[in-house]
C-alpha cells in the first residue's frame, strides 16, 4: 500500500493515503521536505535548545521554555494521550516517523543547515505536543498580569480597564460565519484571518489530507499532524479565533534552600519540598549557561528563585511560579483532532472540540445541511477573581483551582456570527479583549451586502476603515490658536476618510500625529515608575513596556473623564505643531512595512502595507515606537459549504520553506494584493509528486 502525494499550481500538497496512519505518516514526510528547516526550529525552540545554533540572541527564549518544563510537560501529556487514546497517540507516532523519514531530503533543500552547520534530529513521539505547547505558551498573554500588577501600584486599579485592550504580545483573529440565508448558494459561508506574527516560512501550511475516512483540505500548523484550526472537510467547515480567556496564573513564591534542595512556602503555613535539578544551555559562539529548574506544587518557577528578594507583602520580586493546564491535566486536547477530521455535520464537530485544551478558542463551524456552531473551546479553571488579574501569594489560601468553567455558546443572530477577539461568548472567562471596531466593522459591512458568495469575501478581507481614529480626531476639533501649518494638517485630517489604505498620505499624517501623542503621554511624570520594567526575564518584556502599552490604550486613555491630571487638549496640541512642522512626506505604505521573523533573517521580504491594527485588514505595527508590522493575516481563508472548489485560502509568502524555491513566496503577490487563491480537490488537476512516494 502506497501514500501518494499531488500538487497543485502553488505547489500546495494534497495528500492521499490508505488509512489515517499513513496519511499522518505522508503529512509528516512532505512538511519535512518544504519545511525541514522551520521543524528544526520549531523542535530546538520547544527543547529549550535553540540557542545552540542560532546564538546568544535566543538564550532568553530557551531559558524560559526550560524553566516552564516545556518539553517534560509534553513527554508527559504523549504518555496520558498513550494511556487514554491509544488510536491518537499512535496518529501522533505516525506523524513524527513520518517527519523523521522527510527530514534527510528536506535537509538537503534547505540551506540553512549548511549556514548553522546543523544536522537534523530526531523527533520523537512527543514532538509535535512539545511543539504545540512552545507556539502557544505566550498565547494568552500572562505575563500581562506583570503590567497590571504594576499598573494597579502606581496607578491603581482603575488602570486595569483603561489599559486593557488587544496589544502586540497577543494572538488575535477575524471570522465570520453567514448562514444560507445570506448567502447567494443557500448554504453557509466562513471566513476569516489569524493574526499572527508574521514568519517566514509561515506558521500555517495549506494541506489536503484525503483517505477512506475523510477527505479535508485546510491549514495545518507545520509540526502538528491533522488541521486543529482551520478546515474544509466537504460536508463541514470549522475555523476558531483566539477567545482571549485567561488560564494561566503566575504565582509569588516563598523559597528556600535546605541542604541540597529546596522548599517553598504552601498555604497551609508550611515548608514544602519542591522539585530542582539543574540543567545546561549550549550556546553558539559563548560559554555554556547553567539553568536552575525549580517546580512548586502551584507549577514551574520561571522567574526569580530561592535566592531572590521579595517584599513582606510579596507585591514585587520574589519566584514567579506559572500554573497553566496542561501541565496539570496531563492534556493538550489532542483528542479532539482526529475527531475534527472525521467530523460529518456540526454535531460532529461540536462534540470534538468537548475534548480540546488550549488555547482556548472561540469556534465556528457549519455543514451542508445548513447546521451552524458558534462556541467557545477549551479549558478555563475556575479560581479567584484575583488569580485572573494579577500574580497572587502562593503561601496564602484562596488561590487554588477548584474546576473548570462550562465552556460557553452563542446564537447566530441574523444569520451573521462575528468573532474578532471582542467581548462576546468568551466575556465570563477574560480579562482584556480587543476593542469592539474589528467585529462591528465586520458586521457592518456584510449587513450592508445582500447575499453574500465566496468571491466577495476578500473585500472584508481588506477593509481598511480604523474606528479607533475617532477619540484622536476629536480632540482636533476643539483647538484653537493653532498656527496655519497646524491647521492646515488638522483640516486635512478632519477630512480623511479615516481608511488607513497603503496610497494614503493622511494616513501617514495621522499615524505621526498618534505616535507624537503616545510619546508625549509616555513622558508624563505619572508614568514614570511604569518606564523601566521589574527585572523579569527578558522573554516577558513585550508586554511590559510602556509605550506600546499607551500605544493600544490610547483610545481609552483619550477618552477617560480625566486622566491623572494630564492636560490632554495641550499635549495634543504639542504633538500637532510638531507633526505640522515636520509632516511625513510620503504615503503610509512608505513606513508601515512587514517586518516578519525569521531565524535567519537575512534577505527577507519588508513590502509596504496596508491596513492598521484595529482596521479589519489588521497589519499591526506598535504606534509610538514603530510603524512596522510583525504581526497581521498569517492566512486568509473561505470556505464555500455549497462547492469546495469555490473556497479560497492565501498565505503571506508560499508553501514551501525553501529560499528561491518557485514556491516559496509566490503567494505574497496575492496576500498584498487582497487576492485569494482557489482550493482545488479535483484530482485530475493536480500534478502528482511521485518523489514522495513512501510504503505506508
Amino acid at each position: 500500500m502506497t501514500s501518494e502525494t499531488y500538487r497543485d499550481a502553488f505547489g500546495i500538497p494534497h495528500l492521499r493515503a490508505a488509512d489515517i496512519h499513513a496519511l499522518a505518516r505522508a503529512q509528516g514526510r512532505v512538511t519535512a521536505l518544504d519545511r525541514a528547516w522551520q521543524l528544526e526550529v520549531e523542535r530546538h525552540r520547544a527543547q529549550g535548545t535553540s540557542a545552540s545554533f542560532l546564538g546568544p540572541g535566543e538564550v532568553p527564549w530557551d531559558v524560559l521554555a526550560r524553566r516552564a518544563r516545556l518539553a517534560d510537560t509534553a513527554r508527559r501529556c504523549f504518555a496520558a494521550l498513550e494511556r487514554r487514546d491509544p488510536e491518537t497517540a499512535r496518529w501522533v507516532r505516525s506523524y513524527a516517523d513520518g517527519v523523521n523519514e522527510g527530514l534527510p531530503t528536506g535537509a538537503r533543500r534547505a540551506p540553512e543547515f549548511a549556514r548553522t552547520a546543523l544536522t537534523p534530529g530526531r523527533w520523537e513521539p512527543w514532538t509535535p505536543l512539545a511543539v504545540w505547547l512552545s507556539t502557544h505558551l505566550l498565547f494568552a498573554g500572562f505575563p500581562a498580569k506583570l503590567w497590571r500588577e504594576q499598573a494597579i501600584r502606581h496607578l491603581g486599579p482603575d488602570a486595569v480597564g483603561l489599559f486593557a485592550t488587544d496589544g502586540p504580545g497577543t494572538a488575535g483573529s477575524n471570522g465570520w460565519l453567514l448562514s444560507g440565508d445570506r448567502t447567494a448558494t443557500g448554504l453557509p459561508l466562513l471566513a476569516g484571518d489569524p493574526h499572527r506574527f508574521i514568519e517566514d516560512p509561515g506558521v500555517y501550511q495549506q494541506i489536503r489530507l484525503a483517505c477512506p475516512e475523510f477527505d479535508a483540505v485546510g491549514l495545518a500548523v507545520p509540526g502538528v499532524p491533522g488541521l486543529p484550526h482551520f478546515g474544509h472537510a466537504g460536508a463541514v467547515a470549522w475555523g476558531i479565533t483566539n477567545a482571549m480567556a485567561d488560564y494561566q496564573d503566575l504565582y509569588r513564591e516563598r523559597l528556600r534552600r535546605a541542604g541540597s534542595s529546596v522548599e517553598a512556602l504552601g498555604p497551609d503555613g508550611r515548608w514544602h519540598p519542591a522539585h530542582t535539578h539543574t540543567e545546561t544551555l549550549e550556546v553558539a559562539g559563548e560559554a555554556p549557561v547553567e539553568v536552575e529548574v525549580v517546580e512548586t506544587e502551584r507549577g514551574p518557577v520561571i522567574a526569580g528563585g530561592p535566592e531572590a528578594s521579595y517584599d513582606p507583602e510579596g507585591a514585587d520580586g520574589g519566584a514567579l511560579a506559572l500554573r497553566y493546564p496542561p501541565r496539570v491535566t496531563e492534556d493538550l486536547g489532542f483528542s479532539a483532532l482526529l475527531g475534527l477530521l472525521r467530523a460529518r455535520n456540526v454535531i460532529d464537530v461540536d462534540r470534538a472540540l468537548d475534548a480540546w485544551a488550549e488555547p482556548v478558542n472561540v469556534v465556528q463551524a457549519a455543514d451542508t445541511d445548513g447546521g451552524t456552531l458558534h462556541r467557545v473551546a477549551g479549558r478555563v479553571p475556575l479560581r479567584a477573581r484575583a488569580n485572573r488579574l494579577h500574580p497572587v501569594p502562593a503561601w496564602r489560601p484562596g488561590h487554588d483551582w477548584h474546576g473548570w468553567h462550562e465552556m460557553p455558546y452563542a446564537a447566530v443572530p441574523d444569520g451573521i456570527a462575528v468573532m474578532a477577539n471582542q467581548r462576546g461568548p468568551a466575556a465570563p472567562l477574560g480579562v482584556e479583549f480587543a476593542p469592539p471596531h474589528r467585529a462591528d466593522r465586520i458586521r457592518d459591512l456584510l449587513d450592508t451586502g445582500g447575499r453574500w458568495s465566496a468571491g466577495e469575501m476578500a473585500a472584508i478581507h481588506t477593509d481598511t476603515h480604523l474606528a479607533s481614529a475617532a477619540p484622536l480626531l476629536g480632540h482636533l476639533t476643539a483647538l484653537d490658536g493653532l498656527t496655519p501649518a497646524a491647521t492646515r494638517l488638522r483640516e486635512s485630517l478632519l477630512a480623511w476618510d479615516r481608511r488607513m489604505a497603503a496610497d494614503s498620505t493622511d494616513a501617514a499624517r495621522y499615524a505621526a500625529l498618534r505616535g507624537a501623542v503616545i510619546q508625549l503621554l509616555a513622558a508624563q511624570p505619572v508614568f514614570a515608575p511604569l518606564t523601566e520594567p521589574p527585572a523579569y526575564p527578558e522573554a516577558l518584556r513585550p508586554w511590559l513596556a510602556l509605550v506600546p502599552r499607551i500605544g493600544f490604550a490610547l483610545e481609552h486613555l483619550l477618552r477617560a473623564e480625566e486622566l491623572y491630571g494630564i492636560d490632554r487638549p495641550a499635549l495634543i496640541r504639542q504633538a500637532l505643531e510638531a507633526v505640522a512642522a515636520e509632516p511625513p512626506t510620503g504615503t503610509w505604505s512608505d513606513t508601515h512595512r512587514l517586518a516578519p521573523w525569521g531565524a535567519l533573517p537575512d534577505g527577507l521580504a519588508t513590502p509596504g502595507l496596508a491596513g492598521d491594527h484595529d482596521c479589519v485588514l489588521c497589519t499591526s505595527a506598535v504606534p509610538g515606537l514603530t510603524d512596522r508590522a510583525a504581526r497581521g493575516p498569517a492566512a486568509r481563508w473561505v470556505w464555500d459549504l455549497a462547492d469546495r472548489d469555490a473556497s479560497r485560502w492565501v498565505v503571506p509568502f508560499g508553501a514551501d520553506g525553501v529560499p528561491g524555491s518557485p514556491h516559496h513566496h509566490d503567494q505574497l503577490p496575492l496576500w498584498l494584493g487582497g487576492e485569494l487563491a482557489p482550493v482545488v480537490t479535483d484530482w485530475n488537476r493536480l500534478t502528482p509528486d511521485r518523489t514522495l512516494e513512501h510504503p505506508a
